[in-house]
């Protein structure tokens, strides 16, 4: 019956709306992101999911819920600190925290609930999580405490199971509809949302690539916080707090170490390429906000609220294309690519190329957006510049390439989305940090699977559609430190 009532509550705001604009119609897409924010927690996440899917979902509900606010007013400080006791099982919260900034840090989703300095007023009010500031007793120890707001894990369940039910009986009535999957979209959708507000789900995530670091030698190069497990719950987060800078911001960077910014990005790759090839799961929103770096010039890695896994079979075809990339071989790239998606029988292998060839060519022809800055007292040594990592270009340059595959009778899995829009993050960020870096042709820059190194070979091989098909590969080999 709530939920009835709000839902009748965002189409009567929508209705206010049209008449206020003088019965002006907006396209299906603004409406529906609308009435989607109106709605509240499920259907903003439901418009997020859009929004980071372009190979599931029409371009232009892809590009308008990228616009989807995730702002709410922030849950009142009394009830945070009850839900802190409830969890933490009746515990005095004196006898675990000293101190608990009363002002958020954020109100966010999880892929947003990270920041990397404290502002006394809340910096955002949202949908699922509440984040605060704190600081352990005894340690004295700077953390941030993520609380889930209260009822949102009910409200995304009923929604979800009802929006499930919907679609099955549609599919039902109109069989034609199976063809999309609707109801197989919308379960992977719920089991999504489901973990996203169970942070035990997160703690394991941030725990196993931890492990990872340590296991692989890399807590010398990168980090990322420590779950304090035993005041952690499925309702609440406590982590570690790491202080840096963004990884775009190059003027920071070299303010708050004096490791090479060329060097810490390079440092970045080669662990993310790792947790892809070696860890259970890999990061999957590795924008500016999520990677810092801290005074020592390691780079931390925050907020695992997205993660992805790629599978050994579509690994080496992800490769292949790395490798076709690196020489320029748009052949061998159309073939990989054909590989990893869904694709007719009859594709044109030399037309997919071409296209290919050409976006490749637009992408690097792109400027990053260049800030130059100087201290007029120090000369010209001191200028320094930042770049503006647009998340919107990246989204509209993952949908460029869904496109062109589409054209040709390739459908991409999400998967593939998430792992590409990492890479264009990390183009934008060599562009600025160091812009004659070639990524995939430098031996310090280790992408490749062990055993797949050049040094033990001089071409690789590898079979996409019965067609084989021979590289010349150059570029590091793939090591473990």
């Amino acid at each position: 019956m709530f939920r009835s009532i709000q839902a009748g509550q965002a189409v009567a705001s929508l209705a206010q709306d049209y008449v206020l604009s003088g019965g002006r119609l907006d396209p299906p897409q603004v409406v529906l992101r609308k009435l989607f924010e109106r709605l509240g927690a499920t259907y903003i996440k439901l418009g997020q999911f859009i929004a980071s899917s372009p190979s599931l979902f029409p371009e232009e509900y892809v590009l308008e819920f990228q616009k989807c606010l995730d702002r709410t007013d922030p849950v009142p400080f009394a009830t945070i600190q009850r839900i802190l006791k409830q969890e933490l099982q009746q515990q005095p919260l004196e006898s675990v925290f000293s101190y608990i900034d009363p002002q958020p840090l954020a109100s966010a989703s999880v892929a947003q609930s990270v920041f990397s300095y404290i502002d006394p007023q809340p910096l955002a009010s949202a949908s699922v999580a509440q984040v605060h500031s704190a600081v352990l007793a005894g340690s004295g120890k700077e953390v941030v405490i993520k609380v889930l707001r209260p009822g949102t894990e009910d409200v995304l369940l009923t929604d979800l199971n009802f929006l499930y039910l919907f679609t099955r009986v549609l599919e039902f009535i109109a069989p034609e509809l199976n063809r999309l999957s609707v109801g197989n979209i919308l379960s992977d959708i719920k089991a999504s949302m489901m973990d996203e507000v169970d942070f035990t789900k997160e703690a394991y995530h941030l725990q196993t690539f931890n492990d990872f670091l340590d296991k692989r030698g890399l807590r010398g190069v990168a980090t990322a916080p420590y779950v304090y497990r035993q005041f952690s719950s499925k309702r609440v987060l406590v982590m570690e707090r790491l202080s840096g800078v963004p990884l775009t911001d190059l003027a920071s960077i070299r303010a708050v170490t004096s490791k090479d910014p060329e060097g810490v990005l390079i440092s970045a790759l080669n662990t993310w390429f790792a947790s892809v090839l070696g860890a259970d799961t890999f990061h999957a929103d590795v924008h500016a906000g999520n990677l810092l770096v801290l005074p020592d010039g390691r780079v931390g890695f925050i907020d695992f609220g997205i993660v992805g896994s790629i599978s050994p079979v579509t690994w080496k075809a992800m490769e292949a294309l790395l490798a076709s990339l690196a020489v320029g071989d748009y052949d061998t790239m159309a073939r990989a690519l054909a590989t990893i998606g869904a694709c007719s029988e009859d594709v044109d292998y030399s037309a997919f190329a071409r296209d290919l060839q050409s976006f490749f060519s637009e992408l690097e022809s792109l400027n990053s957006s260049l800030v130059v800055t100087a201290d007029p007292s120090a000369g010209f040594s001191s200028m320094a510049a930042s770049v503006e990592v647009d998340q919107a270009q990246v989204n509209r340059l993952l949908l460029d390439l869904v496109a062109i595959g589409e054209r040709h009778g390739i459908r991409f899995p999400r998967e593939f989305g998430l792992f590409v829009k990492q890479l264009l993050y990390f183009d934008r960020y060599t562009r600025i940090l160091a812009p004659e870096l070639r990524v995939f042709d430098d031996a310090r820059v280790n992408w490749r699977a062990p055993g797949n190194s050049p040094g033990s070979s001089s071409s690789a091989s590898s079979s996409f559609d019965g067609t084989e098909i021979r590289m010349s590969s150059s570029g590091g080999g793939y090591s473990y430190n």
